[in-house]
């Protein structure tokens, strides 16, 4: 494709309408430095566009490791002998929810291996659980489910529970590589049974879904694409909803798996940053999630091109956050992250981002899921929402959970944020911050 047609593909994109896969094609064709700059930038200017300039934090939550598969880039797989195995008990749980709150966390993701164990009622049951612990001005407000695919039934459970996202990963599109790396006999090798995942979920009432592809199993391109497809596929089966959110993990070295060691489809950071923007251009109005598997220089390097989700302080072993200050223990967990900071940390250098902070769950819980999402995130007003409780929930977190330096940073930001609203948006927002200083929490619009 020549200058002038990435230039009218890349205009599509800011008009906010989702691109088809021939022009998502020719984007992953770009290799020009001042195409690609202007890739980054109209990445980053539709992100701000559609949900302002926040940035939603989670932190994942490991319930149970137990799995019945043997994927061959896992670190949890059937036959590794080196990871120790561990459910958490209810007692257990709400220990590692009660560290969370205490830190400032709102949105947790669960995270279960594949197991019989994990069914729906036990994961219902660990939803229920979170939801009850209250530690001091803390509280869950949503929690997220990442977990094997389940029957309607089973959703119909989760949904009953106050489920926010079901997230499933495909881990690869590509037929040949899924058949190689997910052995044969094992559930997880059934590739229609996990791509027909989340049509299960919206028949079971969810309709808050995420999907996401692990990147270095297989050609990034490729996976882009399978990405853009299974969006298309949700859309036009479900009057226009497709996924929330969509997750591009690299894969991380993991204890006694070699494949992790070397991936033959790694993904360098160059194109890393170009496949996330790629993503943003390709589905204007779809949130984004980059997670603490990156270091801190890429996190810097990527947020801008169009994240709109991040963890921080995160640990992801079954019990981690009890051994939080041990940092990594490679027996217990999944993958080794690339940043250990803290939530406190991470918060400050996204205030130094110029972006600010958010741990908004309202639209969850004010019904703003599905068709009504879609209706305000395809025309870019969600932001209307998303930058005024963003406002709020951060200025909580400064009140009852920062560090000095953080507050300072922070107080800064939603000074500079609280400006950029309408003038009735603010006065609006300057009487809710009153109520917050006054001693009163869940404050949203």
């Amino acid at each position: 494709a020549d200058k002038s047609e990435i230039r009218d593909i890349i205009a599509k994109s800011k008009s906010k309408v989702r691109l088809n896969p021939d022009e998502t094609a020719k984007l992953i064709g770009v290799n020009d430095d001042e195409l690609l700059d202007e890739m980054f930038k109209a990445a980053r200017e539709i992100k701000e566009d559609v949900y302002g300039k926040r940035i939603v934090f989670f932190a994942p939550l490991y319930v149970g490791n137990k799995c019945m598969n043997n994927c061959v880039y896992c670190g949890f797989r059937r036959d590794n002998k080196s990871i120790v195995r561990k459910t958490l008990t209810m007692d257990e749980l709400k220990g590692e929810v009660r560290i969370l709150e205490s830190k400032g966390q709102k949105r947790l993701i669960l995270v279960y291996g594949e197991s019989d164990d994990y069914d729906a009622d036990f994961i219902a049951e660990t939803m229920r659980t979170t939801y009850s612990v209250k530690e001091g001005k803390g509280e869950i407000r949503r929690v997220n489910i990442n977990a094997a695919p389940l029957d309607v039934e089973g959703y119909k459970k989760l949904k009953k529970a106050g489920i926010g996202t079901f997230q499933i990963f495909q881990e690869t599109y590509h037929h040949e590589t899924y058949k190689k790396l997910h052995p044969q006999g094992d559930r997880k090798s059934d590739y229609l049974w996990r791509l027909s995942g989340l049509d299960r979920a919206m028949e079971g009432g969810i309709d808050d879904l995420g999907i996401g592809a692990l990147f270095g199993l297989y050609d990034w391109r490729f996976e882009v694409m399978g990405l853009l497809y299974h969006t298309i596929h949700l859309e036009e089966k479900y009057n226009g909803v497709g996924p929330h959110t969509i997750s591009f993990p690299r894969i991380e070295p993991a204890i006694d798996v070699p494949f992790t060691l070397n991936p033959n489809y790694r993904v360098s950071d160059k194109d890393f940053k170009k496949l996330v923007a790629i993503i943003r251009l390709s589905v204007p109005y779809t949130g984004m999630i980059l997670t603490a598997r990156e270091n801190p220089k890429v996190r810097k390097e990527v947020i801008p091109v169009g994240v709109s989700q991040i963890d921080a302080g995160s640990r992801i072993g079954v019990g981690g956050y009890a051994e939080y200050e041990h940092g990594y223990i490679p027996e217990k967990e999944q993958f080794q992250l690339g940043d250990m900071r803290s939530l406190d940390e991470v918060i400050r250098e996204i205030c130094e981002l110029g972006c600010i902070p958010s741990f908004c769950t309202a639209g969850y819980r004010c019904g703003r899921t599905g068709e009504r999402f879609m209706a305000l995130a395809k025309p870019g007003k969600v932001h209307n929402y998303c930058m005024p409780n963003a406002i709020l929930t951060f200025k909580e977190y400064l009140l009852d959970y920062a560090s000095e330096e953080t507050k300072k940073a922070g107080e800064k930001a939603i000074e500079k944020n609280l400006n950029d609203l309408s003038p009735d948006r603010k006065e609006m927002v300057m009487q809710k911050l009153k109520l917050i200083e006054d001693g009163k929490r869940d404050v949203y619009i």
